[in-house]
């Protein structure tokens, strides 16, 4: 493993060992037959048991402390502040005080438990992880950090496993087709993360050091506050993370790979500072960096070769925002983003590449009436890549504008549209919608629909990877409807039942036959049904979250299941109160069979953790967490392996 002063020292190459990820390559290949809609008459007992399950807490419930309740607010779901039980689209929020509940040691981990979200991970802590959204192919999902993209330009995902939970306040999560408010990419949805920051009170710090299986042991410390009444305002997080890992290929099913421990090793800082300008006006940067020293296993090499990856994600962010009239508000960021990757072979350079961007974002807010408002943006985004790999294009640029309305009627109907445009210097431009209805039955029933239509525009490697790229690509279209009834009381919690169905026209994969380059050659469906709750029983004090989502992502063309995509999957979790200073919980995960990109069968799971922390005093807490305790064997990826049975201690304080 290297050092990261070396990550950042460009090498010299033949050619570039990184081609275009399988899942762009072949976005939907054969699996099983499926039919629409069957698998939601085939599962009434799965549907009863969540109602009973509802039905139990509905008695005497109130809202979890640390979850979202009436009063919390997104921005996400309508890049407009709305409280989350008024959002149209389907969104949930993972608070810090549920990531501190969960333990979780890494973003793939956090994720895997929520609504409409399928993790894969080529191996453990550190390997490239994809992240399928409502049965979308994983570059069609869109991951953002603080309101900026980090999806890859070169292959349309991120590597979620780079970004450290330590420094994530909460994450906003918003499934189903958006694409008419974030553009390429949003057809699954869009994942928000929003990194930890002064909140208006005095400087404090905090530190957590822990240890865990495989010599894994990760530590961080920030600090957080403002000055001058809250007018200037300040964040600093650094994190360390390293394991020995495991291997990550199992050698029964790739024989030439190296069965040595694949390691990771990170280093993460975020910071952010703010200045307060007059009673309306603010002005901040923001730094978010993540260093990583990956190995990983090469089905293709020898027993004995080493492999490595050295990664760098940075994002460099000003924003000035405020109002301009009472009724007008506005906001202007701009933004520098760089994304490194060095390729090493037994200690040698084995390929490299830069993705650079810059991106100037204007939105604008205008209430011209209460409950009444108009939102407008333009974006600006230019990429490049330089790679030891001869693009036959290495730049781009983009240009993208939306117009949308938000409001109350009669204070029962809930209406929300918006359209945009996309302008692409490389193939042209695409048009989207989301137009979404709301009817308050009574103040704690809601009725909801909306349509969408949207778009994923090809990435640098579907147009210019040599031997592969189409520069006469068209962007992917997508079709989505939702239905959903929504139920929320403070003393039962958040329920929500919604039926979706998205057609996909015109996706990206490789052809069958010479010369194997990507074309617009295949057309899928994905429809099914998503179930999630969450609330705190009242006379347990215990917090209860469940979510099961049942689907049929089908390749229509191929008329079987597409790849990785689980019929069924879920989870349930609790986390009980003791004394004042315990507390404990677990969670369960379940996903059902899928299948490769290969056709290869991978079996359904269920995995067990569980959770407990002793709070010693106000300020110091010990915590332990041991995960798949049943030591589980299972893939997500074909021939990759996973953790098994872990178990972790961490030391913390916090300031008061």
């Amino acid at each position: 493993m290297r050092t990261h002063v070396r990550a950042m020292t460009p090498h010299a190459s033949a050619f570039s060992r990184r081609p275009p990820a399988s899942a762009a390559l072949t976005p939907f290949p054969p699996s099983a037959l499926s039919a629409p809609f069957a698998p939601l008459a085939q599962t009434p007992y799965r549907l009863a048991l969540g109602a009973a399950l509802l039905a139990a807490c509905a008695c005497n419930a109130r809202a979890a402390d640390g979850a979202p309740t009436l009063n919390t607010t997104v921005v996400t779901a309508s890049r407009t502040e709305q409280k989350l039980v008024d959002t149209l689209a389907s969104t949930s929020v993972i608070t810090r005080e549920q990531i501190e509940q969960s333990q979780a040691q890494d973003l793939p981990t956090l994720l895997r438990g929520q609504a409409g979200v399928e993790i894969a991970q080529n191996g453990g802590f550190g390997a490239s992880a994809s992240i399928f959204m409502r049965g979308a192919a994983s570059n069609a999902s869109l991951v953002l950090i603080d309101g900026v993209p980090v999806n890859s330009a070169t292959t349309g995902t991120t590597n979620i496993a780079q970004i450290p939970v330590s420094q994530i306040d909460h994450i906003e999560i918003v499934r189903g087709n958006v694409s008419a408010l974030y553009g390429s990419q949003a057809v699954g949805g869009v994942i928000q993360i929003f990194t930890r920051h002064g909140d208006g009170g005095p400087p404090r710090a905090y530190a957590e050091l822990g240890y865990s299986t495989n010599n894994t042991t990760q530590a961080n410390a920030g600090i957080a506050g403002s000055f001058e009444d809250g007018k200037t305002r300040f964040s600093l997080d650094i994190s360390r993370f390293h394991t020995n890992g495991i291997s990550a290929q199992d050698p029964r099913f790739a024989p030439k790979v190296n069965p040595n421990r694949n390691g990771d090793d990170n280093t993460s800082v975020t910071a952010t500072l703010s200045r307060k300008f007059g009673s309306t006006w603010e002005a901040g940067v923001r730094l978010f960096q993540s260093d990583g020293s990956i190995s990983y296993d090469n089905a293709f090499g020898k027993p004995s070769d080493l492999n490595d990856t050295d990664a760098r994600v940075r994002q460099i962010s000003a924003y000035a925002k405020g109002k301009i009239t009472d009724k007008w508000s506005t906001r202007l960021t701009v933004t520098q983003g760089d994304d490194y990757n060095y390729n090493y072979l037994n200690g040698a350079g084995n390929g490299n590449y830069h993705t650079s961007s810059h991106q100037i974002d204007w939105a604008n807010e205008y209430a011209f009436m209460p409950d009444q408002k108009l939102i407008a943006g333009y974006t600006r985004q230019e990429q490049t890549v330089e790679s030891s790999t001869k693009y036959d294009r290495n730049n781009r640029h983009l240009d993208s504008f939306y117009v949308g309305y938000e409001g109350v009627i009669a204070d029962r109907h809930e209406v929300q549209a918006t359209v945009r445009r996309d302008m692409y210097s490389d193939f042209g431009g695409a048009n989207s919608y989301w137009v979404g209805y709301g009817y308050r039955l009574t103040d704690q029933w809601k009725l909801m629909a909306n349509a969408s239509d949207g778009f994923r525009a090809p990435t640098f490697n579907e147009l210019f990877y040599p031997g592969f790229g189409n520069p006469n690509l068209q962007p992917e279209r997508s079709i989505s409807k939702e239905l959903a009834v929504q139920f929320y009381d403070a003393r039962f919690g958040l329920a929500k039942l919604a039926l979706f169905r998205t057609n996909y026209t015109n996706l990206i994969q490789s052809l069958t036959v010479y010369p194997y380059t990507a074309a617009n050659v295949a057309n899928a469906r994905v429809e099914g049904l998503e179930l999630t709750y969450q609330g705190k029983i009242q006379w347990t004090g215990t917090d209860v979250r469940a979510s099961f989502t049942r689907q049929n992502p089908t390749d229509l063309d191929a008329g079987k299941v597409l790849a990785r995509r689980a019929r069924q999957y879920g989870s349930f979790g609790v986390t009980q109160s003791l004394f004042g200073k315990f507390s404990v919980g677990g969670d369960v995960f379940y996903s059902g069979e899928r299948y490769d990109t290969g056709g290869q069968h991978l079996g359904a799971y269920a995995l067990f953790n569980l959770q407990a922390r002793y709070d010693i005093d106000k300020s110091w807490y010990v915590s332990a967490h041991l995960d798949n305790v049943f030591n589980k064997q299972y893939q997500t990826v074909y021939g990759y392996n996973t953790l098994g049975r872990a178990i972790y201690v961490s030391l913390g304080w916090k300031q008061f």
